[in-house]
């Protein structure tokens, strides 16, 4: 089990891709994240938003847990992305996840009716009690639909063994300094909202969970350097000139702008899997622009 201190850095997110005929692409995931490691990812957290989770049948999943861990090899961790709509199928997806050698998994509370913090908080702890590997508790209510607050966060990190991170999408900056205040700095927290990455570096962030080095790695990497060497105003230079690209990908959907962007690189993985469209002329000239 790695420990949180290993898990730290870019944590890149890749796309899924898919055939002409929307089938998952295994050999283009393969390739995909093996450039992803090439380039100096620090992890690999395939299943997320940005990898369409939320449009995959089982076995699709299933399949992309194994193809992305075996290309990885243990060069870096894999942190599989694990949510589903109920407890049953989030523990089967933890447990495919865990067998199949994930170092950790993340979770979404993902329901139709919004949940009580006593609900999530046992949804969090049935998860917990099915594995031995640790989670990260992925907090997104643009997403998701649900918020957690700081404080539910932290009692779950005190009551779950293995809840040792936190993944904070709010883009509120408040919220990771109050875990940190909580917790007297213990806890652990990633940046998952990328217009709010310096910030979030500034206020202890141990790692940047995105999608962006799918396009431009090196940038990603440049920032989290700068920042872990405390050279702010090389950081802030760094983000200054990053900005309108990371507002553009997150404006336009994460599957349909990275994967416009890989297709104007000459790398193509298929489109978004409907009701996602690729994007639009308009966009794909934006993205080309801010990719020179």
């Amino acid at each position: 089990m790695p420990s949180n201190s290993e898990i730290h850095g870019i944590l890149a997110y890749p796309v899924t891709p898919f055939t002409e005929d929307q089938r998952v692409d295994t050999g283009k995931l393969a390739a995909l994240v093996d450039q992803l490691v090439t380039d100096g990812a620090h992890g690999i957290v395939p299943l997320g938003s940005t990898g369409e989770s939320a449009y995959l049948t089982e076995a699709e999943f299933d399949a992309v847990i194994d193809t992305t861990i075996g290309v990885v090899d243990r060069r870096v961790p894999v942190i599989i992305g694990a949510s589903d709509l109920t407890t049953a199928n989030t523990i089967r997806r933890v447990q495919y996840a865990e067998r199949a050698g994930a170092d950790a998994v993340m979770v979404l509370p993902i329901s139709y009716w919004k949940l009580s913090e006593r609900e999530i908080a046992q949804h969090y702890a049935a998860i917990g009690a099915a594995i031995g590997i640790p989670i990260m508790v992925y907090n997104n209510p643009a997403t998701s639909g649900i918020d957690m607050r700081p404080e539910l966060l932290v009692q779950m990190f005190d009551d779950i063994d293995n809840v040792t991170m936190v993944k904070e999408s709010t883009g509120d900056i408040t919220r990771m300094e109050r875990l940190s205040e909580l917790t007297d700095g213990k806890l652990p927290f990633y940046n998952g909202s990328n217009p709010m990455i310096l910030k979030a570096f500034k206020a202890g962030a141990k790692g940047w969970c995105t999608a962006a080095p799918n396009l431009l790695p090196q940038p990603c990497l440049d920032l989290y350097a700068a920042a872990r060497a405390g050279d702010w105003s090389k950081a802030e230079a760094i983000y200054t000139e990053f900005k309108p690209f990371l507002e553009f990908i997150v404006a336009g959907g994460l599957p349909t702008t990275i994967k416009g962007g890989l297709e104007l690189l000459g790398r193509s993985v298929g489109d978004p899997r409907p009701p996602l469209l690729p994007l639009d002329a308009g966009g794909r000239e934006e993205l080309g622009r801010l990719l020179l």
